[in-house]
């Protein structure tokens, strides 16, 4: 093994309400991926605060988690944790005037990094949190990175406009529990669990990016969350990963290099057709600019309207 090569590290694991236990687990998990070598650590979902508890049997109510100011104690404390270290990290995002967000933040001893405001809000959030409205990538001593807040996973867009911008490095963080429905006894066969390993194989391949999927392990309510945090490289192996019991998934990569090499050969975002992919009169409106294309959407989350340029590329423009 060459030590030379940087190390990034997923983690999966239980975090609850009280964000000063969060907090010291943090800084216990970044001594033990720093050992390893690790410059980049990538935590799960809500890892400060914890994730939305939804109510039991002849219970009313959730419980939200609490919402945190990006600019407050508890994002300096990461910081300090942090030191040479790069941390992505979920929380509740306070915003004046609004629901809050679920949001990620990335840091160093240095400040913030970056930060990303989930997009796609499932059924059992939209009552609690705001949506956000775009996906940026953001250069880090660790590499160029973007990140996704779990449901934002399952659509390709995603990730792909991560890429576009950029990113090497794609942070996928989530609170993925098993199957509610029908969940399976063991949750390695659950169908949760094969939705979220074959998307992250799949993001890191159509991208070829590195992958790095975080998760939350332990049980919230009715909810049993599945953990299977993993690095994956651009063609789409799973270079380390956890189970679903607490654990961390360390990997040596550099990813740029990394990216480059998958991309010698077939470069998957240069041969993209995007003209190609919107069809139809709406489609054909939009591309010629003579009108935008609007994209429905569910719940309280805002619709979208895409402007196409001639070139196929789309900016998005939120309606209302």
């Amino acid at each position: 093994m060459d030590l030379h090569v940087p190390a990034i590290a997923a983690v999966a694991a239980p975090f609850g309400r009280d964000v000063d236990a969060g907090l010291r687990l943090i800084e216990r998990l970044v001594v033990s991926a720093r050992a390893q070598g690790a410059d980049l650590v990538v935590f799960p979902e809500c890892a400060l605060g914890g994730y939305v508890r939804e109510p039991m049997a002849g219970e009313s109510a959730p419980e939200l988690p609490p919402a945190l100011d990006r600019e407050g104690p508890e994002i300096a404390e990461l910081i300090r944790i942090a030191g040479d270290t790069v941390l992505c990290v979920g929380y509740s995002e306070a915003d004046v005037g609004s629901r809050p967000y679920n949001s990620a933040i990335c840091v160093s001893g240095d400040g913030i990094l970056g930060h990303h405001r989930k997009v796609h809000l499932p059924p059992g959030e939209r009552f609690a949190y705001a949506a956000g409205d775009r996906f940026d990538a953001f250069d880090t001593p660790a590499g160029r990175i973007g990140m996704l807040v779990c449901y934002d996973k399952l659509f390709p867009e995603a990730a792909r406009a991560l890429a576009l911008d950029g990113a090497d490095i794609i942070a996928s963080m989530s609170a993925w529990p098993v199957c509610r429905l029908r969940p399976a006894r063991r949750i390695a066969q659950d169908r949760q669990t094969r939705h979220f390993n074959v998307t992250d194989a799949a993001r890191a391949v159509e991208n070829q990016v590195v992958w790095v999927s975080s998760n939350q392990t332990g049980s919230l309510g009715p909810l049993r969350f599945l953990g299977n945090a993993k690095v994956v490289d651009p063609d789409g192996v799973v270079l380390a990963r956890t189970g679903a019991s607490p654990s961390i998934a360390v990997a040596r990569i550099d990813a740029s290099t990394a990216v480059h090499e998958s991309r010698l050969g077939i470069d998957h975002l240069a041969d993209r057709r995007p003209a190609a992919y919107f069809t139809g009169a709406p489609a054909l409106a939009a591309l010629a600019g003579e009108a935008p294309l609007a994209i429905p959407d569910a719940g309280n989350q805002a619709p979208v309207q895409l402007v196409l340029a001639a070139d196929g590329a789309s900016a998005p423009d939120p309606v209302g």
